[in-house]
């Protein structure tokens, strides 16, 4: 994405804040192009950096609504500011919830299978020898460790994956706790 496709994405998702609010914002972000530009990285590097501007312009509005509201009690700031908490709100439990859901539920999938191949690679290295397989007792106890070893090496591998997508979802958290953080500090 090029300077002035995410500078026009960010203006749209922007429409309806004070113009002069509009204008610090973009020149902000302006700025990140003109200092990462200065010091040799591209356009879409930085724009892939600011994430998605669509995204960022509907923190940037909650933002802006629990800002009016804290400086200036009154119905209508209330209802703006809880308006664009709604929309942030929304968009965690119809898009993201039900994807981390999803998620979750094969990671546990998963975990069930490497027990399961664990406890039959355990069998067969505990029990194969007695029941004369193919290939005799020293395929049995070999072929046990390989399910246990190929059990393990796969478990590591689901522990690897379950930590980077808790560390995504609480990155994601602290987003939100930045938005918040004023109002629950006044609480």
């Amino acid at each position: 994405m090029t300077r002035a496709e995410f500078i026009a994405r960010l203006r749209r998702g922007l429409a309806g804040l004070p113009a002069t609010t509009i204008a610090d914002i973009v020149a902000d972000h302006e700025a990140h192009f003109a200092d990462a530009q200065a010091a040799g990285r591209s356009e879409a590097e930085v724009a892939a950096a600011l994430g998605d501007p669509d995204r960022l312009a509907r923190e940037l509005r909650a933002e802006a609504g629990l800002k009016q509201w804290e400086e200036k009690k009154n119905p209508s700031n209330a209802m703006a500011a809880i308006i664009a908490l709604i929309g942030l709100g929304a968009l965690d439990v119809m898009f993201l919830l039900p994807l981390l859901m999803g998620v979750l539920g094969a990671l546990f999938g998963v975990l069930v299978a490497v027990v399961a191949v664990f406890i039959a690679g355990g069998f067969v290295f505990a029990a194969g020898p007695f029941t004369l397989p193919p290939g005799g007792p020293l395929t049995a106890l070999l072929a046990g460790l390989g399910l246990m070893g190929l059990a393990t090496c796969l478990g590591a591998l689901l522990i690897v994956v379950t930590v980077g997508v808790f560390n995504a979802v609480v990155w994601y958290a602290r987003l939100h706790f930045r938005l918040l953080k004023p109002a629950i500090e006044q609480a």
